[in-house]
């Protein structure tokens, strides 16, 4: 049944652009968000900066300019990326805005009036990270730095306190009535550890610096940050100002979405404010790891910063929104490389995905005039791994589980590719045309392919679209119902097109430049073939490859590129049959490759190998195998 739901990510703090780290949050979010849209719920969806405090005051006297200028112009570059990578938030809360503060004066009052002694002004000495705005144990610090490596200074100061001791039972008594309010387990058993070793009162205040709202009644004080920037989530929706329907309709939340490193504010200093104020606590508070470089992770402080602009320019956002969902363990640390990230790009999306959609289309293309098959099916191999593997989706979705939803997706495009290589249709429309066989062969592929494409949808938005309206479905039908079966028309129009996810040598990305331009080159054969011993024909490696992806090489009318399994890994390798073969009918053939020749380079593409093919009059033709014979099998 269709309900509300409210999700809200941490502000971040604007001392710095938004990196890699930043974004990883906000798309989790948004697939969550896009997802329980289409599945019927009433979706708010919250993001913001978070501009007071210390670290700002600091970084705009140190570029001479005022803490708000600072602001604006960091909060700009979140506005850019955020669109750039189809974002789609329902609101952008700042810290500077009016109706924050409006709020936070009002959690403040009303903690005040419910219990006056919650807040009582005394004087506080201790080891304060700048890093985290935040007092650290002294048994957390070493050599004047934290557990992180963040330098901490020595701190005395008259502030405003808050009784956090007397919340201590009634947080572990909401831990246990409500096991669900910290996930994973991992963060609920650390927090619950955290308040049983006993909580101390903690300050709510600061002297030491003006950029902050100004407590009340007292100007020379300005509002604790963490008190300040939690009450976002609330102040966003009118809490405190004469319109609070907002608030009333939205609040409680039903999902916190922060960094693991956070919890403490977010599960203990939060709902014990809330509890003093009198307001109801959020229902659930979700972390996620950190994304790590070279097993540390990514902030600007230890300077492993990974940008994510040059990423999206050069891919799209949407390949970079399907690696970090598709490679990382919600809830755990991820290392993360542009590697990683070319691996699964080539492997997922180039080639699994964009070729079988490619093959799928030019297949429709040239067997039925370029539009949808006209006669459906409603019973196939296809229509029962698709009903089989929809409700596993709903399942890890809703478990927070995307990489298995996605991994369940791939089982889906394993079985229609097997599908198509099972009909080979290429061979079928040779025989006997398009006919009703044919027809109901190629409506099955393209209706799993929409479904795939629907499910995909969330984690890649824009590519989903482009993809749908390929195929012939309507790009904007990715609701609840788009899951069942019989969604795609007949005689509707299919679109072939440039590779949704084109190839990318990852060697050259990586290294930053580009081959020069391609020449199309040929090996002589010597006209007199010297007769060769059994021990020099045994140095021939010839085994079973696997054809796994095929694309026609640029400015050349018969080579063909193709992506050869040989057993052990995918290899590159160019073969001149494109006079005989399309490249759609070639993926998930087997062949018998050389697997031992020198590399050569032709059309400045590296061939690492050799596709044997027998020469009739010009024209090649392919050595043909068993599709049962193992990839890797050694031809004697």
């Amino acid at each position: 049944m269709p309900q509300k739901f409210y999700i809200t990510t941490a502000i971040h703090y604007v001392n710095d652009i938004p990196h890699i780290g930043h974004m990883y949050e906000n798309i989790v979010a948004d697939v969550i968000a896009r997802h329980r849209r289409r599945m019927g719920d009433d979706v708010w969806f919250l993001t913001g900066t978070d501009e007071h405090g210390q670290k700002i005051e600091r970084a705009a006297a140190k570029e001479g300019v005022l803490p708000i200028e600072l602001a604006d112009r960091v909060v700009a570059h979140y506005h850019e990326l955020w669109k750039k990578l189809n974002i789609t938030h329902n609101d952008f809360i700042r810290t500077t805005e009016a109706r924050h503060r409006v709020g936070v004066l009002e959690m403040i009052r009303r903690i005040q009036e419910r219990i006056p002694d919650d807040i009582y002004l005394g004087e506080h000495s201790g080891w304060y990270c700048q890093n985290e705005e935040t007092f650290i144990p002294e048994n957390q610090v070493r050599d004047r730095k934290d557990d992180s490596g963040h330098p901490v200074e020595w701190t005395t100061e008259k502030n405003f306190f808050f009784k956090l001791s007397r919340y201590g039972e009634r947080l572990l008594a909401h831990y246990r009535a409500h096991p669900e309010f910290v996930f994973p387990e991992t963060r609920l058993n650390e927090v619950r550890s955290f308040v049983e070793q006993g909580l101390k009162d903690l300050s709510i205040s600061r002297t030491s610096i003006t950029w902050g709202i100004p407590w009340p009644g007292y100007p020379d004080h300005v509002v604790y940050v963490w008190l300040d920037a939690l009450t976002n989530y609330i102040s966003a929706l009118g809490f405190g100002s004469g319109d609070d329907k907002s608030f009333r309709r939205w609040w409680p939340t039903d999902m916190h979405l922060i960094g693991k490193d956070i919890v403490r504010f977010h599960a203990v200093y939060w709902p014990a404010f809330l509890m003093a104020a009198g307001v109801e606590l959020p229902k659930r508070v979700v972390c996620h790891g950190w994304l790590l470089r070279d097993n540390q992770k990514i902030s600007k402080s230890l300077g492993n910063v990974v940008r994510p602009y040059n990423i999206i320019d050069d891919f799209g956002a949407d390949p970079l929104r399907y690696y970090l969902l598709r490679d990382i363990v919600f809830g755990q640390d991820q290392n993360y490389s542009d590697e990683a990230f070319l691996s699964r790009y080539n492997a997922d999306l180039a080639n699994d995905l964009g070729n079988t959609l490619s093959r799928a289309i030019k297949m429709s293309e040239s067997y039925f005039g370029g539009k949808t098959p006209p006669v459906p099916c409603d019973d196939s191999e296809l229509l029962r791994a698709a009903q089989m593997l929809v409700p596993e989706y709903f399942t890890e979705m809703d478990d927070l589980a995307f990489h298995r939803a996605l991994e369940v997706v791939w089982k889906l495009l394993v079985a229609i590719n097997g599908y198509i290589v099972g009909s080979e249709p290429w061979k079928h429309f040779k025989e006997h045309g398009a006919d009703e066989s044919l027809s109901r062969v190629i409506w099955n592929t393209l209706e799993a392919l929409r479904i795939v494409c629907v499910m995909v949808a969330p984690f890649m938005p824009t590519a989903m679209r482009e993809a749908l309206g390929r195929i012939g479905a309507d790009p904007d039908d990715i609701d609840r119902q788009a899951f069942e079966w019989g969604g795609l028309p007949n005689g509707a129009p299919v679109r072939v097109a440039e590779p949704l996810f084109p190839r990318v040598d990852a060697a050259v990305y990586i290294g930053g430049t580009m081959s020069n331009p391609p020449i199309e080159t040929t090996q002589a054969v010597p006209p007199d073939l010297t007769k060769i011993s059994i021990d020099q024909f045994k140095e021939i490696d010839l085994r079973v490859g696997e054809i796994r992806a095929a694309e026609k090489v640029e400015k050349s009318k018969k080579l063909i590129k193709l992506s050869v399994f040989d057993g052990e890994s995918e290899r590159t390798m160019v073969a001149g049959i494109a006079t005989k073969y399309t490249p759609e009918e070639l993926v998930g053939r087997k062949v018998v490759i050389v697997a031992n020749l020198q590399p050569a380079t032709l059309m400045g593409v590296e061939s690492n190998g050799m596709v044997l093919a027998a020469s009739i009059g010009g024209e090649p033709s392919l050595i043909a195998v068993d599709s049962s014979v193992p990839a890797g099998t050694k031809v004697k």
